[in-house]
């Protein structure tokens, strides 16, 4: 399987970006369509790939030595206490516990862990504690279950605790988070609510919860299925923990957290993870089975130092190097062959897509008035798309790079090609019966 020609490849790149179709129309279309393969940015570990060298028979460390190269895999200390983002530039959230003999405590300033306090006030359990923004300072307020309010005095920084963790003691209990529309449901540490001011719009809140790293936040990373193999899920949270190691101790200012608990750092979703029915305990058993003691686990090393483990979903048959994905070369970020991400039975979602996208959008990303044609000018040694050329029909040009476009159009992955050259007056949500393109380098793998 690893006997993957790359040279072949490499050959067939080449030629694709020398042929490539260009898109072009005599009047300003509604919309472009793509085809393509993978999903993600490309660099590090495919997910699929992981899952199917699991399958295979390969160990965690194994996968791990094949997608990072000259690394090493060895325990180190994993007790800190990370500051992960749940919540950013909000102007209201709401915090309730869903057990009926828990409670919140609501402090007025920042409490560090394990450092005891006087509480302002205590919501009983199922009574709903709400921060709202007034200008550059919040309320919080607290709504009974009979619906009575009771505002509580305004501030710009608060910890809330909650029962059953390790700074206070109690039932164990757990907490609803509504955020808009969304609630999720987490289980330890503390939350912190802190006014920070936005360049573009002033005061916003960020909520944050501060999460032992060993156990704590790996049980809530919801990177991968439970249900995958077991080596692929110790691969995962050896790359989740080394990620997190490789940010903590670096508080950003316009998040006040360590980590963003979304994929622009990597998916946090609480206790919704572990409490999986069936598979929730599975995800949890990995996570300790790469845990040497209660503050070690195993994470990747380069020149001794915890790596940045870049992962993604699955790619277009080879992985992407970080100098050709963002610009920076990174020593241990390189590309190799991923052939698993082109077998229908672990990527059948992904293996082929079409994605149709808006004139507006293809506009804005270019910053043009409008785009009536788009171009391929080049391609990496991968098959990605290195660059891609829009003109406008004042015949302004403008270009992006493949992996900036891919961003802003919201395109699945950077192996892409035209799907044909234009689709005029076409709903986005109905692709047309198209012709089959040109054959470039990812549909050769």
């Amino acid at each position: 399987m690893r006997a993957f020609n790359f040279r072949r490849t490499a050959v067939l790149v080449i030629l694709g970006s020398l042929f490539l179709p260009t898109a072009h129309a005599s009047e300003i279309p509604n919309t472009f369509s793509f085809r393509g393969s993978g999903y993600g940015h490309g660099v590090g570990m495919s997910q699929i790939g992981a899952r199917g060298q699991a399958l295979e028979g390969d160990s965690a460390t194994a996968i791990l030595n094949y997608y990072y190269k000259d690394v090493v895999v060895t325990p180190v200390q994993d007790d800190q206490i990370l500051r992960v983002n749940l919540g950013h530039l909000l102007t209201s959230l709401s915090i309730k516990t869903d057990t009926k003999l828990g409670h919140l405590e609501i402090f007025n300033a920042e409490i560090k862990e394990n450092i005891s306090s006087v509480p302002d006030a205590v919501i009983p359990s199922k009574s709903m504690l709400t921060f709202s923004l007034l200008g550059n300072l919040a309320i919080p307020s607290i709504t009974d279950t009979s619906g009575k309010v009771t505002s509580l005095t305004s501030g710009s920084s608060w910890t809330v605790r909650w029962t059953g963790t390790r700074d206070l003691a109690g039932v164990n209990s757990t907490v609803l988070v509504k955020l808009g529309s969304t609630t999720t449901k987490y289980r330890y540490g503390q939350m912190q609510i802190k006014l920070v001011k936005s360049a573009l719009l002033g005061y916003r809140i960020e909520l944050t919860n501060s999460l032992r790293l060993h156990d704590e936040y790996l049980w809530g990373i919801g990177e991968m299925p439970s249900s995958w193999p077991l080596d692929a899920l110790q691969a995962q949270a050896i790359a989740s923990r080394t990620y997190a190691l490789s940010k903590a101790g670096k508080i950003r200012t316009a998040c006040d957290c360590d980590l963003y608990s979304v994929t622009a750092d990597q998916n946090f979703v609480g206790f919704s993870k572990e409490s999986e029915a069936k598979f929730g305990a599975i995800w949890k058993s990995a996570v300790t089975a790469t845990s040497v003691d209660g503050s070690h686990g195993m994470a990747i090393l380069y020149n001794s130092k915890p790596i940045a483990a870049y992962f993604y979903s699955s790619s277009g048959g080879q992985t992407e190097s970080a100098v050709d994905a963002w610009g920076s070369a990174v020593p241990y970020a390189v590309s190799v062959p991923d052939p698993w991400s082109l077998m229908t039975n672990l990527n059948s979602k992904y293996i082929n897509w079409i994605r149709p996208v808006t004139q507006a959008t293809v506009a804005s990303a270019f910053g043009l008035t409008d785009v009536v044609s788009l171009e391929i000018t080049g391609r990496h040694a991968s098959g990605t798309v290195a660059n891609i050329l829009a003109t406008s029909s004042a015949g302004k040009k403008a270009s992006l790079s493949g992996e900036n476009f891919r961003s802003k159009s919201k395109l699945p992955s950077t192996w892409f090609d035209f799907e044909t050259a234009v689709i005029s007056n076409v709903s986005p949500s109905i692709p047309a019966a198209l012709p089959t393109p040109l054959r470039t380098a990812f549909h050769s793998l």
